[in-house]
């Protein structure tokens, strides 16, 4: 539930200076500005650090081995692969499979601006989607998730010495998951399109298997989390509903086919599965932000005049963030950070500033603006705000401290992740048992493994920040939150 913004409190003084502190040129204090390319190779390296099963030779990131070799095994499969989404050491399905669409979208829009790191960018795809297509290799069936949560949370220790149980949870036709089947037939879709001319049998694959799970995913509707709530709830439970997950597929699928079976779906479907509901979120729960922006690109090509009411939203998505406007439906911390209720408040300000620039681009190439009642957002203010959201994480904020680990002088040292909080197999090769690990969890120093490219749950409201692992919803790195961050940064890499 959106809460009332911090501005609507502030007198016209202060609510001027805080506009100029989200709006002017951000004010670079590490080493004279910001090396964005760097940021931007860091952020791909992340996913280097997060992957599970059998590591490749050309594996960059040393302190890891190869861990989760036989998950799978329990129902006869292969399931290895994939990503752990953050700290811990589950492969959840649902932030997985959004990942793994926001990293595709980053190479769709912005992959010219990637240089060398665009190679690294479509292994991070691959190395995901890989998994994804082991897991919906039987029809009518999606295993969603490897790993009991609360046996492995119970635990402080290395994937590579994992012990807990690795079970293995699915949807199926009796026990449907129209979300995470909806965003993995998205997440097999785009990059169905990031593989359309570097490897166009794998680009077939993906998307054959994309209109498989589609179709599933809508003719056996529900939320898995009332079919796997045990095993899913607290951590990913879907509490926005399957339905916009629905239109998300569907878009992606329209996108990366031109069907008209698709375009249709949405047209049919639009307010059944409630296209103009919470526009203003955007996150592994909830996509209807995307999914108006997504979709708009095409009605400001001039060419969709049918997706019109998608474009009305899509505005209206702008206007409900835009700082300075009396009914916005975020907050700013004093420091000009976007700020939303809950954990990992990283992951509303790079999936919403992805937003922002990924708009400002269409709405640049029609010639358009937003009109916001009295103001205008025009394309070049939206870049300025999302510019403005990256700079704080690299640095321009109040602590002078970036959010992302091994980028300028001063970074969180004490993230909450097992694998880089516990010494390395190359380092101590001996096994560290569950409960062993809980004296690095506790300790005051710093991790010994620097997961460079991370980037954290970040600051409060205040824009305080406790380096701390037992504050979890400040200091653990998500996938989701380096996703979108990896476009928004190739972007600013060219157009500094």
């Amino acid at each position: 539930m959106a809460r009332k913004p911090l501005i609507a409190f502030l007198g016209i003084f202060r609510v001027t200076a805080f506009l100029l502190w989200i709006l002017l040129p951000s004010r670079q204090v590490i080493g004279g500005g910001h090396d964005y390319h760097d940021a931007l190779r860091k952020s791909i390296l992340f996913f280097e650090g997060q992957r599970s099963g059998k590591l490749p030779p050309d594996q960059r990131v040393k302190w890891r081995s190869d861990s989760a070799l036989h998950d799978g095994s329990a129902v006869g499969r292969d399931l290895t692969g994939g990503y752990y989404d953050a700290g811990d050491n589950i492969k959840f399905g649902f932030p997985m499979a959004f990942t793994t669409t926001l990293l595709s979208w980053s190479i769709i829009d912005f992959g010219r601006n990637m240089g060398p790191e665009l190679k690294n960018a479509v292994k991070a795809v691959k190395w995901a989607t890989d998994y994804l297509l082991k897991v919906t290799a039987v029809p009518n069936v999606v295993y969603v998730q490897l790993g009991d949560a609360y046996s492995d949370h119970n635990c402080w220790e290395r994937p590579e010495d994992m012990d807990t149980l690795r079970t293995v949870y699915k949807i199926d036709g009796s026990h449907p998951g129209s979300d995470v089947a909806g965003e993995t037939a998205a997440a097999l879709a785009a990059a169905s399109i990031v593989f359309r001319s570097r490897d166009p049998a794998y680009s077939r694959l993906l998307l054959n298997r994309a209109v498989r799970v589609f179709d599933f995913a809508d003719s056996h509707r529900g939320a898995y989390s009332n079919s796997l709530h045990s095993a899913v709830c607290p951590f990913y439970c879907d509490v926005n509903g399957y339905q916009d997950e629905l239109l998300w597929g569907a878009v992606w699928l329209h996108k990366a086919t031109r069907r008209r079976r698709y375009r249709e779906y949405i047209v049919k479907n639009e307010v059944i599965l409630h296209a103009g509901d919470t526009i203003n979120e955007f996150g592994w729960d909830n996509k209807h932000a995307g999914i108006n922006v997504l979709i708009s690109k095409e009605v400001l090509m001039g060419r969709a005049e049918y997706f019109e009411s998608f474009k009305h939203n899509a505005d209206g998505f702008i206007c409900s963030v835009l700082p300075g406007i009396s009914h916005s439906q975020v907050q700013y911390s004093p420091g000009g950070l976007i700020f939303k209720a809950g954990g990992s408040n990283m992951q509303h300000v790079t999936s919403l500033s992805f937003l922002f620039l990924a708009y400002s681009n269409y709405l640049s190439h029609a010639n358009k603006v937003v009109p916001c009642g009295e103001k205008t957002a025009s394309p070049a203010l939206l870049k300025q705000l999302a510019k403005r959201q990256v700079d704080y994480i690299l640095g321009d904020n109040p602590l002078r401290m970036s959010y992302m680990v091994g980028y300028g002088p001063r970074y969180p040292r004490r993230i909450h992740h097992r694998g880089s909080s516990l010494p390395s197999v190359q380092a101590h090769p001996a096994r560290i048992r569950c409960k062993e690990g809980s004296r690095y969890f506790l300790s005051p120093n710093a991790n010994p493994n620097v997961h460079v490219g991370a980037v954290v749950g970040g600051p409060n409201v205040t824009d305080a920040f406790p380096d701390s692992r037992p504050f979890f919803q400040e200091s653990e790195p998500t996938t989701y939150i380096n996703a979108p961050l990896v476009g928004l940064l190739a972007y600013f890499s060219a157009h500094p």
